[in-house]
């Protein structure tokens, strides 16, 4: 049995991520074989709130090269979560 925090990875802080954060979306890295409705238990559990909506995608990771070696970034799993109206905001995020 895994726990929330075995689901959510870590918060993703990018420029658009922060602009999504007034319409009440937040952005995490999430474990790749972990759907949807174990990903709003988890984001439910561990921030007390409630979630409306949530999108994910599989990002496929980049190729990159160091000198004549060619190697390639990790795929990972991103999730956008939509709270509703009347939930308070994710705290976490606050002093950003």
């Amino acid at each position: 049995m895994r726990t929330p925090y075995d689901i959510v990875i870590k918060p993703l802080v990018t420029e658009k991520s922060m602009e999504d954060m007034s319409e009440g979306k937040y952005t995490f890295e999430v474990a790749k074989d972990a759907n949807k409705s174990e990903v709003k238990k988890a984001v439910e559990e561990i921030f007390g709130v409630k979630v409306e909506k949530i999108s994910t995608m599989n990002v496929r990771g980049k190729k990159k090269r160091m000198g004549r070696f060619v190697g390639r970034r990790r795929d990972w799993k991103k999730a956008i979560i939509k709270l509703t109206e009347d939930s308070k905001p994710i705290e976490f995020f606050e002093g950003m």
